[in-house]
Parts: structure tokens; C-alpha cells; sequence
């Protein structure tokens, strides 16, 4: 079942920086535009910098408050900011509403007990662990308030479905393959000179310092291929987020100091970008050797897609949700809590024929995986929902 005339649908995520959740939600929106709905993607927007990219769906974001120091505090204060947005008269009326994270979730749950819209949807791409008791009980709100429950792996499904006693719907994730490939752009020169690119070879790491994306054990395995492949570089891109990172930069940074290559900046052994503009990140996965992406928790990895479809080898780790969409000879695969494992990894993605095997199945996963089967999905699932609130507006 699909939808049986163009949507106007309301889509809301945490913020308009590159996190892989934000970009699910705009290609889902640009790939639904493209199906002939009208979507529109809001976030709050405290800096007044509008969205980390252009779309082909309507963007909006948000005006909010500035919060700094307190991530519950923050959470609370967006939260209100998208329901302050939504409730003032007049204003838009979509037929539907999806929240793709928490806070705006939250905000969605409180316009509905208000009467203010008829029920939501909510995307959980993965859970935090909070200590904060308060970031916990939004988090929870945000998935249990939902009137339904979408999830891009399997890992989530089961997950959710144990924890929550959720049975979430799954629609995946894609790659734009006209946007990410192989093919060199005049970008690529400039950005090769920008960051210092050496002769290599070069491993990429993006999402910036996290433990959850590894990077120190990522340091730790640089620093032993250093010792094989002297001209060896680390480039960690990204970064953005709201949650506080400081101690794993700590801990990083002392590594790095501990290494004696404590110079990180463009053209050192290790260079730290921090978030890119948007147009950089195609050139930026072709330019690289390898991705270096032994993550602890994801929801999907996109990040993994986008470097295959670059024709980039993909270091990854053997667990789920790598494990549901990658074969044994997509990809490398290793023990995430294995520094010797990461290196040895590394190493390999710099051999030649290793790399060809591994480009040609990456290209052939990054096919497999458009936007548009997704937005199908999407489409399947709205339409059960608004046929469930015409049911329930007749009862």
C-alpha cells in the first residue's frame, strides 16, 4: 500500500549539522520530493546558519534558543523551542508528522496531548546510554509516545522490541550514487592541497572524536602502521554534536602527545578537520585509502555506504547492523576492541589488489542501496497510518 495523493509531510530532527541522522532525513525528504510529496525537513537553529546543505525538499529551520554547559537543559529548552514554533497561530498543517530523534520527539508528543497534531512517527536510529536521569526519561518518552516506530536495522528492531515492547518498522538506509562515486571532480585537487595530503597512504576516520566511533583505538592502530608505512596519514573529519565529547578528546589527545606527533593540523600525520562543508565530503572519501570505521554502536553506518560507493575500502566492525547489509568479501572486517586488528586492517586496505577486490564490492553494496527503495518504505507506512486516523476519526 502507498499513498494514494501527494503528502504534505512534516519531518523534524535535533539539529542542521552533518550527523548521520540529520542526513537520513534529507535524502528521505529529497528522495519523497522526488516521488512528487511535499516535505519539509525543520531543526532547531540557534546560530541562524540554516542547514548544513541544500536539498530538494523545503527546509526550515527553527529559531531556538542558544544553550551551552547543560545537555538536559539544552534538550529541554529545543524542545521547546519546536513546540513554541508549532502552536503559534497560524501555522501550517501537515498530514504527516515524523520525528527522526528525540527532542523533537518530545516536542511532537507534547503538540499531541495538546491536540495540536493527530499523532506522530518517530525514526530511532540508535539509543544513548544516559546517566543524566533526565536525558534517560526524554529518551524513553521520545520512543514510547510514538504512535508508531521506525528503526534502519535489524540490530534496532530487536532492540527496541526488547526494551521498549515496540514492534518497529524497518526501512533501511541508501547512498546517493550520482553524488558519491569514483570519478575524480575538479574539488578533488583543492582538497587534496587544503588538508596537506601526502603521498600516503591516507586513512580516513569520520564522526569525529567519540568514544562510540573509536577514535582512539584508531590513534592507537595509526600509530603502529606508522612504523610500517612512515608516510602514513590520519585524517579525523567531523565532529559536530550535541552531546559532550571532551573526555574522549582527552584521552585522545593524549596519545597523540605520548606519541611525539603532537602537531595535528594540515599536512601532519595526523590531521583533525573537524565538521567539513558539505561539498567536500565526495572528494574527501575518493581522496582516502581506506575508511577507518571499527565503531562501537551505530544505527547504520552511512558513512560505510557513502565511502563504497566512492570506491573507498571499508574498515569495519563484525557486528550488527555491518553484519545485516555487508558480505564476508565486502569489506574488512575486525574486532572493534582489537587495536592489533584495526592496524593490520589498515594495512591491508593499502595493498593493490586487495583494494580492487574490495572497490568492486563496495560499488556493487553502494548500488544495491538506493534512496528511493527507502522512501517507498516511507510511503508504505504513512499511508497505513493516515487509513488508522481516518479509522479512528469515523469510530
Amino acid at each position: 500500500m502507498t499513498a494514494e495523493r501527494p503528502l504534505r509531510i512534516a519531518m523534524l530532527t535535533h539539529s542542521t549539522n552533518p550527523r548521520g541522522g540529520v542526513v537520513h532525513a534529507l535524502e528521505v525528504a529529497d528522495a519523497l520530493t522526488d516521488l512528487g510529496h511535499e516535505v519539509s525537513v525543520h531543526a532547531p537553529d540557534p546560530l541562524g546558519m540554516g542547514f548544513f546543505r541544500a536539498t530538494r525538499c523545503r527546509t526550515v529551520p527553527i529559531p531556538a534558543r542558544l544553550v551551552s554547559g547543560d545537555l538536559a537543559r539544552l534538550v529541554e529548552t529545543h524542545v521547546a523551542d519546536y513546540v513554541s514554533y508549532f502552536a503559534a497561530a497560524p501555522r501550517e498543517r501537515f498530514d504527516i508528522y515524523h520525528a527522526q530523534d528525540g527532542i523533537s520527539a518530545n516536542a511532537l508528543a507534547a503538540l499531541r496531548d495538546r491536540g495540536m497534531v493527530p499523532g506522530f512517527l518517530r525514526t530511532v536510529h540508535h539509543i544513548d546510554d544516559f546517566a543524566d536521569p533526565r536525558l534517560a526519561a526524554q529518551q524513553k518518552r521520545g520512543i514510547d509516545a510514538a504512535d508508531r516506530v521506525l528503526c534502519v536495522s535489524r540490530l534496532w528492531q530487536n532492540i527496541i522490541a526488547r526494551d521498549f515492547g515496540i514492534a518497529a518498522s524497518r526501512v533501511g538506509n541508501g547512498v546517493d550514487t550520482a553524488r558519491f562515486s569514483p570519478a575524480s571532480g575538479r574539488a578533488d585537487a583543492a582538497l587534496r592541497a587544503r588538508l596537506g595530503w601526502g603521498q600516503g597512504p591516507v586513512y580516513l576516520a569520520v564522526g569525529g572524536i567519540e568514544k562510540r566511533k573509536n577514535t582512539s583505538r584508531i590513534l592507537r592502530a595509526f600509530l603502529r602502521v606508522r612504523q610500517h608505512q612512515p608516510a602514513a596519514q590520519l585524517v579525523v573529519a567531523g565532529g559536530a554534536s550535541l552531546l559532550d565529547h571532551s573526555a574522549a578528546r582527552a584521552s585522545f589527545d593524549a596519545i597523540l602527545r605520548e606519541s611525539g606527533l603532537a602537531a595535528a593540523g594540515e599536512g601532519a600525520p595526523v590531521v583533525l578537520t573537524g565538521p567539513l562543508p558539505d561539498c567536500d565530503m565526495p572528494a574527501l572519501f575518493r581522496l582516502a585509502d581506506a575508511l577507518v570505521f571499527p565503531s562501537l554502536a551505530e544505527g547504520f553506518g552511512l558513512v560505510v555506504l557513502e565511502a563504497m560507493a566512492s570506491g573507498t575500502p571499508a574498515i569495519v566492525p563484525r557486528q550488527a547492523p555491518f553484519t545485516e547489509y555487508l558480505g564476508e568479501d565486502d569489506c574488512l572486517w575486525v574486532d572493534p576492541m582489537s587495536v592489533d586488528a584495526i592496524a593490520a586492517a589498515m594495512v591491508g586496505a593499502a595493498d593493490p589488489s586487495t583494494r580492487r577486490q574490495l572497490t568492486a564490492a563496495g560499488l556493487d553494496v553502494a548500488r544495491r542501496h538506493g534512496w528511493s527503495a527507502v522512501a517507498t518504505a516511507h510511503l508504505q507506512i504513512y499511508a497505513e497510518c493516515l487509513r488508522w486516523c481516518r479509522e479512528a476519526a469515523d469510530a
